[in-house]
């Protein structure tokens, strides 16, 4: 029986569109919990009409880093500070997605939302809490151009450095004749 080896690329894309589904996932099911007054579709629906940005930049954006993450590793390259990066790309998310619930709050979504609200101003001072929910969507996309901008950039420094591979590998072929 002939075992068939699946290459550094397909397992990294198979990772990234996993991580990407996942963050979908996870993304809709804490509309649908964090929703209990709305039926599951209604809730669902609401959620993607008004965040289908943020819905489909997340997943994009932590599949594309799960992807080069896992490259990276694959290639035994060494790119990124791997405690900056998961904290980086994963705090980018999180703020990005805790901003987009609160503009569902008024569409009947995401009410369990309203209690974290009501304990913003406690944690934070009313001034900065009205301010967190009066520009929830401008700070959602905030986070999400982080979290695009250091996958853009971790991409673009792996690709830099596997030029320096082949640079290396093609010296190594001409040296030896």
């Amino acid at each position: 029986m002939k075992i068939k080896m699946r290459s550094a690329k397909s397992e990294s894309l198979i990772r990234g569109a996993l991580a990407g589904c996942i963050t979908l996932i996870i993304y809709l099911l804490v509309v649908v919990i964090t929703t209990p007054n709305l039926p599951l579709l209604a809730a669902l629906n609401a959620a993607v009409k008004v965040n289908w940005i943020i819905i489909i930049g997340l997943s994009v954006g932590l599949g594309s880093q799960a992807f080069v993450s896992s490259y990276e590793r694959s290639l035994g390259c060494r790119i990124t500070n791997k405690k900056k990066g998961i904290l980086g790309s994963s705090s980018s998310t999180a703020i990005s997605s805790f901003f987009s619930f609160f503009s569902l709050i008024p569409l009947g979504c995401c009410g369990s939302w309203l209690l974290i609200l009501s304990l913003l101003p406690s944690v934070f001072g009313g001034a900065f809490s009205v301010f967190l929910i009066q520009h929830s969507k401008p700070l959602s996309y905030l986070g999400l151009l982080i979290v695009l901008g250091y996958t853009t950039f971790t991409a673009l420094r792996l690709k830099k450095e596997l030029k320096k591979i082949r640079k290396i590998e093609t010296n190594r072929k001409i040296l030896r004749g």
